[in-house]
């Protein structure tokens, strides 16, 4: 059966569902509502049951690969610009994928001038004498498709160049609504003959890559991704945008907007994708110490246990796993830490998603960047909890890394608030389940595990580093203040609370999104490599 509806409204009478009893659902001032209602005239669009919503996703894999010379039709010349977290592995699987698809299109980078990124786009088969690497607005100017991939703050700087470059007929790609975020703060839009479209990994750029690559021998192996159709003139800005989720290797491609991606994407790097779980281990990592563990023992119960086998859990068996695999008395402990944790953690992410949903957020972002040049951003992996840390990783026994049901609750209660803000704000489950889960547990947090959370946060994106660096301390504060409080104090678990998380629908949607998931886990190296991973 074709689902016709907009998935907002079947949100907004059953929201109530997911929350506890004591939190009504809110209405929010933006409109976030992905259409998540399309078709294609190349690729089988299939139904899928979203915890007893129905939602459109269009599978990835290998063998779609022979329709890309007709999700591509018109398109000879591709410029990918910039050189940041998505251009490296976006051009590069687009080539590929293209190349074993015998299309006919060249896939440039466009740089600006002098950039250091000219020797790493070499590095990797990108050259000038070959005609696919050069300076950006001439990259701009002969591309049918322009993959405008340069950070948030260059393109919230420079789009009236970009926009000026472009040839007619040209497509705007996207990989973020952060530009039309901006643009609408500022009473401004898009130049309206042109088509714009978004494709969008729930992961950052290097797993995009990395999971392409593993996944050779596997049909679909590679990162989710969101896509969006902001302006279509042409009337094939659809299949255009499928045909990119395709080439890139998503596993499955799911509909949303620009401003619902905005929304969620920058109000989730804030929350449980890095702020969150950066101020949850600090908080932990005292608190443990407090209770007489050593430093090398207070970090293993709190950052190893989240990034080394809570998240694990939840990738292959979804969330409510790692509660149902606790014996009694452990169960006893997460509840206490899921019921203490759940409300303060959703105090902060409704703020977060005010912020972000007011256009706040990228203000933020926009007037930090022009502070940049007086105050550069200095590194956070100096303090005692990640220099321990680095020790802990050296020695690590990854057979033995503890599940800390205290920890988990902690971790737990964060995501599920997280998940339930979205829902409130009429976010469908593929987004929902996508920005606040997946990303987390088969992206970021394997890179967390393999160099340090401070690590993650130094070497994001400029938007996610900004936001992250933000808000990490409230959660801290606000976990210690609030829930660790409660629970020394002998505060009465509330039952109404943990039957939500019991019952919630997102474990059915979360069930749904595994059963899609390739059999290939990313494998990002060992704990004692040298080997640098550029995220920004």
């Amino acid at each position: 059966m074709k689902f016709t509806l907009a998935l907002g409204a079947i949100l907004a009478t059953t929201a109530a569902a997911f929350a506890p009893a004591t939190v009504a659902p809110r209405a929010v001032a933006v409109s976030t509502t992905a259409v998540n209602s399309f078709s294609s005239d190349i690729f089988e669009v299939r139904s899928v049951d979203m915890a007893g919503t129905t939602e459109q996703i269009v599978k990835g894999g290998r063998d779609l690969f022979p329709k890309l010379p007709k999700a591509f039709e018109g398109i000879k010349e591709i410029g990918v610009i910039g050189w940041g977290s998505q251009a490296p592995a976006q051009a590069q699987n687009l080539r590929d994928s293209l190349d074993e698809a015998g299309c006919d299109i060249k896939v440039r980078i466009g740089l600006r001038e002098g950039s250091s990124s000219f020797e790493e786009a070499r590095e990797v088969g990108f050259s000038e004498d070959a005609d696919t690497l050069g300076e950006m607005y001439d990259i701009i100017g002969k591309s049918d498709l322009v993959m405008l991939l340069i950070s948030d703050a260059a393109q919230a700087a420079l789009y009236k160049e970009v926009f000026a470059a472009m040839k007619p007929g040209a497509t705007l790609g996207l990989s973020h609504g952060f530009l039309l975020g901006y643009l609408e703060s500022i009473g401004e839009g898009f130049p309206e003959d042109m088509d714009v479209i978004a494709v969008c990994p729930k992961g950052m750029g290097p797993s995009v890559r990395r999971l392409y690559e593993q996944g050779k021998e596997v049909n679909g192996a590679g990162i989710n991704a969101s896509f969006a159709v902001h302006q279509d003139k042409s009337g094939k800005a659809t299949d255009l945008a499928l045909g990119w989720g395709v080439a890139l290797g998503s596993p499955f491609m799911f509909e949303t907007t620009l401003t619902s991606e905005y929304c969620s994407d920058i109000y989730g790097e804030r929350g449980i994708l890095l702020g969150a779980v950066h101020g949850i281990v600090e908080s932990l990592y005292r608190r443990y110490q407090r209770q007489g563990m050593s430093p090398e023992q207070a970090f293993i119960e709190s950052c190893e246990s989240i990034t080394g086998n809570i998240v694990k859990i939840i990738s292959t068996k979804g969330i409510k796993a790692v509660y149902d695999g606790l014996n009694d008395d452990d169960k006893k402990i997460f509840e206490e830490a899921y019921s203490a944790s759940y409300m303060p953690a959703k105090e902060i992410l409704q703020e977060i998603y005010d912020e972000v949903s007011s256009g706040n957020e990228i203000r933020t972002v926009i007037m930090h960047g022009k502070r940049i040049d007086k105050f550069p951003v200095g590194k956070i992996d100096g303090t005692d909890t990640w220099q321990v840390g680095e020790k802990v990783r050296e020695s690590r026994d990854e057979e033995n890394i503890p599940l800390n049901p205290f920890t988990a609750g902690v971790y737990v209660a964060t995501m599920m608030a997280q998940i339930d803000v979205l829902l409130e704000a009429g976010h469908p489950y593929s987004e929902v389940v996508n920005e606040s889960v997946i990303e987390a547990v088969d992206s970021l947090c394997p890179y967390m595990h393999y160099r340090g959370v401070a690590f993650m946060v130094d070497n994001c994106s400029f938007t996610a580093k900004t936001g992250s660096r933000k808000w990490a301390p409230r959660f801290d504060y606000i976990l210690d203040q609030l829930a660790y409080t409660a629970v020394d104090n002998g505060k009465p678990v509330d039952e109404d609370i943990i039957s939500a998380f019991q019952n919630h629908r997102v474990h059915a949607a979360v069930t749904a999104c595994c059963e899609l998931r390739p059999s290939v886990d990313i494998s990002v190296g060992s704990a004692s490599s040298t080997k640098e991973i550029v995220i920004e």
